[in-house]
């Protein structure tokens, strides 16, 4: 049986991957994958903690977190794609929607 305690290093890991990936990577597909893997990193303590506890609403919650997830996902490149045929870019730097 694996601790719980490399179930959340692994989310920490993965998290902290996220967070780095938001903060210096200046593509917007790349920033939205990066909050996706950390939506995935809070899901697999979720998970992790509802198996220590014998608890079924840790992974309730976690289906729930997946939707929303796919939600936003399809909400998201869909406007990455409207971003992009109007501005001929993803970089996050030259794309300012209060100008033009």
């Amino acid at each position: 049986m694996v601790p719980i305690v490399w179930y959340l290093i692994l989310a920490a890991i993965l998290f902290s991957i996220g967070i780095a990936a938001f903060l210096i990577k200046r593509n917007v597909i790349t920033i939205f994958m990066s909050i996706e893997l950390m939506l995935n990193a809070v899901n697999l303590t979720f998970v992790a903690f509802a198996h220590m506890w014998y608890q079924v609403s840790g992974q309730i919650f976690v289906f729930f977190v997946m939707v929303v997830a796919a939600a936003e996902a399809a909400v998201g490149l869909a406007i990455i794609i409207a971003l992009f045929r109007v501005r001929k870019t993803l970089n996050i730097d030259q794309v300012n929607l209060l100008k033009d």
